[in-house]
């Protein structure tokens, strides 16, 4: 496969998956200010954190009031990571691929741009949580057209590799704001405000039903273990890396256990620390400190891959000579 290509669609799909996650962040800080005492509802700007956006936010001369967060995240043009900015560059990515992808697949994410384009010019009308739940459905849609379309091939696996590395990034995110600045007052912890929170952390990621499945109740440490160690939880950190790896391996080729590149060596190494950590371990350490370097780790691997399959490389001279 084409160097370009591959990267097309993996830039396509984690485009997807980012605008799916601030829809995400956007609906369920919505949800939540109705259950905030009026003194805790300036809760805006830990969701443009979230996204690692303040600095783009601030430098367009936002204020992190409710209406500028929203309009910021989801239709600004010049944010790039707002919902219509990643789904225009999904599109722009599926577009030069169309020849790789299926016909439904690109059916599927034309309909998704036209509808957030047409929400965009109608924001002030928007009934806002309708149309983030629509966003998601039409994300979900895309994953599932593309597993039952596509041929699960090199193409697919990067596909799924750039959605698990953006999904794994974003709940990380979540996590972290919640527990370094959503709540600021060490008097509010254990209180009926920090269940609700915690509770909005978990909606956010799809998995306050499957947590209280596992676990019943609202407990700190057990949803950062739900959300970071969890072997079968599909939004859980550990459960994106393992698939990452496989998906990484099926397209090098990699027997298990071995590497050939850089970019399954640092993956390796990353999901492995995974799999023989506790959550003990993770919260005497500093949740805080784990997942801002589990961030940096994550993103050196989004670089070898980039290194490794994206790349431009001058030819060698035996190569120039030929």
């Amino acid at each position: 496969m084409l160097s370009r290509v591959a990267n097309s669609i993996y830039w396509m799909s984690r485009s997807i998956e980012r605008a799916e996650n601030v829809a995400r962040f956007v609906d369920v800080n919505l949800n939540l200010m109705l259950d905030l005492p009026q003194e805790q509802v300036d809760q805006w700007r830990p969701i443009v954190d979230t996204s690692g956006d303040f600095q783009s936010f601030t430098q367009l001369g936002f204020e992190p009031t409710q209406e500028n967060v929203i309009y910021f995240l989801t239709f600004e043009e010049r944010n790039p990571n707002s919902i219509v900015s990643c789904l225009q560059s999904a599109r722009e990515n599926a577009r030069s691929v169309r020849s790789v992808i299926s016909s439904e697949m690109w059916e599927q994410l034309n309909s998704f741009y036209l509808m957030v384009k047409a929400a965009a010019a109608d924001s002030k009308k928007l009934d806002l949580n309708s149309f983030f739940t629509r966003v998601k459905m039409a994300s979900h849609l895309f994953v599932g057209v593309t597993d039952a379309t596509m041929s699960h091939g090199e193409a697919w696996h990067f596909n799924r590799l750039g959605r698990l590395q953006e999904r794994a990034d974003k709940t990380s995110r979540i996590l972290d704001v919640k527990y370094f600045i959503l709540l600021p007052r060490l008097t509010d912890v254990g209180t009926a405000l920090d269940d609700v929170q915690w509770s909005a952390l978990l909606k956010s990621a799809s998995a306050l039903e499957m947590y209280r499945k596992r676990y019943g109740r609202i407990a700190p440490n057990d949803i950062a273990e739900f959300l970071i160690l969890d072997r079968e939880f599909p939004r859980a950190i550990r459960f994106c890396l393992f698939r990452c790896e496989e998906s990484l391996r099926a397209i090098s080729g990699s027997p298990p256990g071995m590497y050939t590149n850089p970019a399954e060596r640092k993956l390796g190494r990353l999901r492995s620390e995974l799999d023989y950590t506790t959550i003990d371990e993770i919260i005497e350490a500093g949740l805080h400190e784990y997942l801002d370097r589990f961030q940096a780790d994550l993103n050196q691997v989004g670089d070898s891959i980039f290194e490794t399959f994206f790349a431009l490389r001058p030819l060698s001279k035996a190569a120039q000579q030929q």
